[in-house]
């Protein structure tokens, strides 16, 4: 079974999904004006606005954010980028920055479109949840592959990627602490349940607190083997960009080496841009434009990648270590820590790995619980959801990595294959949206959106905001 599924994995990504993720990917670069580069400085600025909705159930920006980046800066981030790099050479980090510059478009629509059908949540409707099952009932009209997105991406995200993070969690600590999977399990239940059981305040409050600090220090060891060995990083670098320009030749060739499906599909695994599980952070936040949390999210799709990825791929390639030996993972990257900086580094990983990976279980298991309640929102679905999240990590930490990593893989292509069929037909809406928000702020307003100025607008009567009740504020003399 195990190796069937990952023959199918293999076949899934290889003959389809990187084409579509590249073609489309470039199709929405080009038709949102190529947005990911226009307004970067825009994406920063907006991480410190205040949310308009003062009242503490509502999620601010910065904390849907916080929960986006929680569930991508995770060991995609360290055992994801290793295989790539072990598997596919120093070109598949050239792939992976690729496609954070192309998919941050797809990021971006998907965000957006988010935004625009997000509903109500709570008895007091002060808080807000949506994502791609949202849009696809809303906007397209198709409840049933609204459904049918949910049950991927819950069983992706809300299980099988948790199942995947516990097993990142007890290897790396069995191999460094001898740390049994039993007790890594029953640490992992008694901290997974604390949180998911306080609500999505409580993930927002966790995620804003854990995600600076882990990143901060992670990316601080990464610059200090890249200070220490400044005298090979022009090599490095070369071989980045050498294998990486040829292997254009495989993918236009019809035949997808290594080099490319390697740092596509772990690329994708850590930013996520055009998966459809960061728009179910995006709807949660509270902002006056559904733009606004487009940016943010384009935002974390190149930072993760450009920043927490390409830390650990200069921690791999500056070693040297991947051309030596015939380890991968979490176990390259530990090794490499080893001989760059010292054996207190292999330590510093395992509990990084700990720290990356519970993040994420949290916010994986919040894109899950927004999509349980589009399917039916009870109690009781809620709570054998919760159960299930946490029997998923401890399955994780005692079957085998090729196993939950190959599952995730498959889930994850097919989820991306939904989701690119849904904002590609509402693609026009999203460049709709985003022409609004540029005419605003020329006008030296505080963009507002209001439904009723985007013309032809799918899904508008099954709107729950957007009616322009709120009022612009000129910021032209900021």
């Amino acid at each position: 079974m195990t190796n069937f599924i990952a023959q199918f994995d293999d076949f899934l990504w290889s003959k389809l999904i990187v084409i579509l993720l590249v073609g489309l990917g470039l199709f929405l670069t080009i038709r949102m004006g190529f947005v990911q580069f226009r307004f970067f400085p825009e994406m920063f600025r907006l991480l410190t606005e205040k949310k308009p909705n003062k009242d503490k159930k509502s999620v601010s920006s910065l904390q849907a954010f916080a929960i986006g980046m929680a569930a991508r800066i995770g060991t995609g981030n360290i055992a994801g980028v290793a295989t790539a790099v072990a598997l596919g050479g120093p070109g598949a980090v050239f792939w992976m920055w690729l496609m954070a510059l192309i998919g941050s478009a797809s990021a971006f629509v998907e965000s957006t479109l988010a935004q625009v059908y997000k509903v109500r949540d709570g008895k007091d409707g002060k808080a807000w949840r949506g994502g791609p099952a949202y849009y696809m009932e809303k906007a397209l009209g198709n409840r049933w592959l609204g459904i049918a997105f949910s049950i991927l991406i819950t069983l992706s995200f809300g299980l099988i990627f948790n199942a995947v993070q516990a097993n990142t969690i007890a290897a790396s600590l069995q191999n460094e602490f001898g740390v049994k999977t039993s007790t890594s399990a029953i640490i992992l239940i008694v901290i997974t349940s604390l949180i998911i059981f306080g609500g999505v305040q409580s993930v927002a409050k966790f995620s804003i607190t854990l995600v600076p600090i882990k990143a901060g220090v992670y990316i601080l060891l990464s610059i200090w083997m890249m200070v220490a060995n400044y005298h090979i990083l022009p090599s490095v670098f070369s071989a980045i960009f050498s294998d990486g320009i040829f292997s254009f030749k495989q993918l236009f060739g019809g035949i997808i080496g290594a080099t490319v499906l390697q740092g596509v599909r772990r690329g994708l695994f850590s930013n996520e841009a055009g998966m459809g599980s960061a728009p179910n952070a995006a709807a949660a936040a509270d902002v006056t434009h559904p733009a606004k949390q487009g940016f943010i999210q384009a935002l974390g799709v190149i930072l993760d990648t450009f920043v927490i990825c390409s830390s650990t791929a200069m921690i791999i390639l500056v070693s040297g270590v991947y051309k030596t030996s015939n380890l991968t993972g979490i176990p390259l990257t530990q090794e490499s820590l080893r001989q760059g900086v010292g054996p207190f580094a292999a330590m510093f990983i395992s509990i990084a790995v700990f720290l990356f990976a519970l993040s994420t279980i949290i916010g994986n298991y919040y894109y899950g619980e927004s999509n349980i309640r589009f399917m039916k929102n009870g109690k009781k679905t809620i709570l054998f959801y919760r159960l299930a999240v946490i029997g998923m990590v401890v399955f994780g930490t005692v079957k085998s990595a090729e196993l939950v990593w190959s599952l995730a893989d498959i889930f994850m292509g097919l989820m991306v294959l939904v989701n690119l069929y849904a904002i590609t037909r509402l693609s026009k809406v999203a460049k709709n949206v985003l022409t609004d928000y540029i005419k605003q702020k020329k006008q030296g307003l505080n963009p507002v959106f209001n439904a009723a100025n985007i013309p032809d607008l799918p899904g508008r009567e099954h709107l729950e905001t957007w009616n322009g009740d709120q009022e612009n504020e000129d910021i032209s003399a900021s």
